[in-house]
């Protein structure tokens, strides 16, 4: 598509998209779906951006290729087993560890979001994997 309002419009929209899929992810990993819907607001950002420019010219500017996603996604959702299991827990027990931050109080990780962020980055990859195969199909 050659539409210049699609153009100027699309990195604001890309960046809100992007910022949503982090409020969802950071926020979902107490509940659920959050690794799911934040990994398909970030690849609808990067659909979005080819339907403003060509997807061979967005699948150039992507410095990490999809199936690198997916990799990276099966790493850290694997590696969210690994707490529960070095605490002698029930595989996938969410452990949790709090950091002490001064004025701001203390901030809470877990393996949960260890895991939300594999899904995160898992269903960018197949979402764009399968865009990229339908686009170039086309």
């Amino acid at each position: 598509m050659n539409s210049v309002i699609l153009q100027l419009a699309s990195p604001y929209v890309r960046s809100l998209l992007v910022f949503f899929s982090l409020i969802a992810l950071l926020r979902g990993h107490n509940y659920p779906g959050g690794g799911f819907i934040g990994g398909l607001l970030t690849a609808l950002a990067i659909v979005f951006y080819s339907f403003a420019l060509d997807w061979r010219q967005v699948q150039k500017k992507l410095k990490v290729k999809p199936e690198t996603y997916i990799a990276l996604g099966l790493a850290f959702v694997l590696s969210s087993f690994l707490p529960s299991l070095f605490q002698s827990e029930v595989l996938m027990k969410g452990v949790w560890v709090s950091i002490p931050m001064g004025i701001l109080g203390k901030l809470e990780l877990g393996s949960p979001l260890l895991f939300d962020t594999g899904v995160f980055m898992g269903v960018i990859g197949v979402t764009l994997l399968f865009f990229f195969t339908l686009a170039y199909r086309k």
